[in-house]
């Protein structure tokens, strides 16, 4: 069933509804979120919005968001870092932990800390997206343990022995030896610049 046009505005609502509670009001508060005067109204709303894939029921009746629901709009090009190219919708969306995230179970986020990767592009308050249980490379970014203490490093091998290597000449290259514990892999950073 296609939406009425104004259920974008309306799916509009719900996601920053949905982004400050992490959850999804009654009827009755859900008149004032949408707008509505009816709860006949909302549940015509809310209806559409199932049929089109952005909402489901749970067994207990609740409505909660689908995977559909977190998509984001996906620019129909991507942005230079040189001359300004014209900017469009191109009416595609694509949810960033579909891009981000391959192994939700392995997954998790880590707060960074510290500026020891800075010339890596990895600054303090960045979050990085960490996959648990993954094979490690040399030259992969990697979360380690050593001494029950997290560390973020380059993984690299020198002279057949693991060693993590930071991207920040201040700091000296880690050679743990035996102690040296994988906590993850990097697969990639969240920056917010409004913190």
């Amino acid at each position: 069933m296609p939406r009425a046009p104004n259920d974008t505005a309306y799916l509009a609502k719900l996601q920053d509804y949905y982004a400050r509670w992490r959850s999804l009001p009654a009827y009755g508060p859900l008149r004032d979120v949408l707008g509505l005067a009816s709860r006949a109204g909302v549940a015509q709303v809310l209806h559409r919005l199932r049929d089109s894939g952005f909402l489901e029921r749970t067994p207990a009746g609740r409505w909660t968001p689908t995977a559909r629901f977190f998509e984001r709009p996906l620019a129909d090009a991507p942005v230079p870092a040189g001359l300004p190219v014209s900017a469009t919708d191109s009416g595609e969306a694509s949810s960033i932990d579909a891009y981000l995230i391959r192994h939700p179970s392995r997954t998790v986020l880590v707060p960074v800390t510290g500026d020891s990767m800075l010339d890596a592009g990895i600054h303090p308050g960045d979050r990085v997206i960490v996959e648990r249980d993954a094979p490690a490379r040399p030259g992969d970014l990697v979360v380690a343990v050593i001494d029950g203490e997290l560390t973020l490093k380059t993984l690299a091998v020198e002279n057949g022995e693991a060693v993590l290597r930071p991207a920040n000449p201040a700091y000296p290259v880690l050679r743990p030896g035996d102690r040296l514990d994988l906590f993850g892999v990097v697969v990639g950073l969240i920056r917010s610049y409004r913190r």
